[in-house]
């Protein structure tokens, strides 16, 4: 039986969607993991389908979520953040060595639920007449693993407590969106979707402490100076407040994104 790390890269390398998707079912908690191993890709790494087309930011249309259309280019963002999201997990299995056996299993479970993710999302597309790639899309998740690449507690500051994150804060307002559309199926995709990445930021979360007590650095301090290093956005506002709380953001770094609402951050005494 191949080993998790190795196979967790062919994985990523993988351009076609369904075929990344099968590849990441067929990864296994099960499969002999060597922590130690230095991995090198034989190809690029990701894997890039030959569509959606990648563009700027500013260059992906705004849709309203009223239409068919509109909801399809919404559904169509999310799921291309999912697939991303299937690669960044693949990627923190493979590029980081030396870390706990338990951090290569966590990631392993993201990349599975991310999958599972992207599969209900491509799938409900499909039952509105559209499919993943017909609508263009941007590569932001990309260029900060690219950057965070070389040092796994970067990684962990700014790609799940930094930009995943703020999916957090994003899908109460998309959900509603899609319910007062009339589409009750995807908000309930949307419920899903919640509910299973308050546990991957999680996973980032325990993972960014561990290593900042590794190291004997300060958590507040390392990820302000990291964002500024990287030049991470700011988090912006409305926060969901109560689902980062459940993945892990303490009552201190809660007050640092909104500290003009600290009865909102700070639960009451007992």
């Amino acid at each position: 039986m191949s080993e998790l790390r190795s196979r967790a890269l062919q994985a990523l390398s993988i351009a076609d969607p369904p075929a990344r998707c099968a590849a990441v079912w067929a990864l296994s908690d099960s499969m002999p993991l060597d922590p130690q191993r230095t991995l090198t890709p034989l190809g690029p790494v990701p894997g890039r389908p030959a569509r959606p087309r990648l563009v700027a930011p500013d260059d992906v249309p705004r849709r309203s979520g009223r239409s068919v259309v509109g909801r399809a280019a919404l559904l169509h963002s999310i799921a291309h953040i999912e697939f991303n999201a299937i690669g960044l997990a693949l990627d923190a299995i493979w590029r980081f060595s030396e870390m706990p056996r338990e951090f290569y299993r966590d990631w392993l479970q993201v990349a599975r639920e991310e999958t599972r993710h992207f599969s209900m999302l491509t799938a409900h597309l499909t039952s509105l007449g559209y499919a993943y790639g017909d609508f263009d899309a941007h590569d932001g998740l990309w260029e900060m693993a690219a950057r965070t690449s070389g040092d796994v507690l970067e990684r962990m500051a700014l790609v799940p407590r930094r930009l995943e994150a703020r999916g957090l804060d994003m899908s109460p307002i998309l959900r509603a969106k899609l319910v007062a559309a009339g589409d009750r199926d995807a908000a309930g995709i949307f419920d899903v979707i919640l509910r299973d990445e308050i546990v991957h930021v999680a996973i980032g979360n325990r993972w960014f402490h561990w290593l900042c007590q590794q190291r004997r650095v300060d958590p507040l301090a390392t990820d302000a100076e990291i964002s500024l290093r990287h030049g991470a956005p700011a988090p912006r506002g409305p926060f969901n407040l109560e689902a980062r709380r459940a993945a892990g953001f303490t009552d201190s770094e809660l007050l640092r994104l909104a500290p003009s609402t600290p009865d909102a951050l700070i639960p009451p005494p007992d």
